[in-house]
């Protein structure tokens, strides 16, 4: 079967990855772990700092972080090498790190491994990348970062009605997407000739290697608020739609949470499963 042209990126990236020695070497060599530079200087440790700092930040602009998340179980759909999933481990009683790529997944549970808690870390291959092999109600908590626009429309919806699956009623999510910009007509265009590039026989690793390259072949969707909305329809409540500045189709009852920390392009949902 053909693959998908979004996941090419990521499959050729997980490729690189699982062929370094270790998961400093990725930081360090790699574009695609979304540091602001790349160098020999670089560290996992650097990298993971970045997501301790974070993680707490998020949670708590949320309202999320509280006693109870000892003893709760969280989903995080997109982990990577586990940037953000080692402080998670900390946060949470179990944690289950979710991506497309076992060579990501690999790598993160080495970085749990050094910086977290890997008693608590169980991993979870999206083979397709629209679907999480787990029973409803398996978790507390569905959390999603700088995931849902690399993916398509199409499965961008499914991980979210997936989230909203796997949840316990009662439980939470909180979900991060990138809305449409005047931007996108020059983005989008590009990432589809880069992920075509990326198909290319060793020109593809080489691209993988190249951050501002691997940046604009993961551009592949922007999703806004009401088509979130509507995916999730009656099966969330206590819905807040997060954003660091406007959002063009906020709906009148749905409350509006400005976060000073969010790209402006970007925009959450946070929500309570029925």
């Amino acid at each position: 079967m053909r693959q998908r042209s979004q996941l090419i990126a990521w499959k050729v990236a997980g490729r690189v990855s699982d062929r370094q020695t270790s998961a400093d070497e990725v930081v360090r060599e790699t574009g695609w772990v979304f540091n602001n530079v790349t160098g020999d200087h670089l560290t996992l440790a650097d990298f993971v700092a970045t997501g301790d700092d974070e993680v707490p930040v998020f949670l708590e602009a949320f309202g999320l972080r509280n006693p109870e998340n000892q003893q709760q179980t969280m989903i995080e759909i997109g982990s990577g090498i586990g940037r953000m999933t080692a402080a998670f481990t900390r946060e949470f009683d179990r944690v289950i790190a979710a991506d497309l790529d076992i060579g990501f997944l690999e790598r993160c549970y080495e970085t749990v491994s050094r910086f977290g808690r890997v008693d608590r870390l169980r991993t979870l291959e999206v083979a397709d990348g629209r679907s999480l092999m787990l029973n409803d109600d398996s978790v507390d908590f569905a959390f999603s970062y700088l995931t849902m626009q690399h993916c398509s429309q199409g499965d961008a919806l499914a991980l979210a009605r997936e989230a909203v699956r796997v949840t316990r009623s009662g439980g939470r999510i909180a979900l991060n997407f990138r809305g449409p910009s005047r931007i996108d007509l020059l983005l989008l265009p590009l990432g589809v000739i880069a992920r075509f590039a990326f198909r290319l026989p060793r020109i593809g690793e080489w691209l993988s290697q190249r951050r501002s390259i691997t940046r604009l072949a993961w551009q592949v969707s922007r999703i806004s608020p009401s088509q979130v909305l509507a995916a999730l329809g009656a099966s969330i409540d206590g819905v807040t739609i997060w954003s660091g500045g406007p959002v063009d189709d906020l709906q009148g009852a749905f409350r509006h949470g400005r976060f000073e920390g969010i790209n402006e392009n970007h925009w959450w949902i946070t929500a309570i499963i029925v």
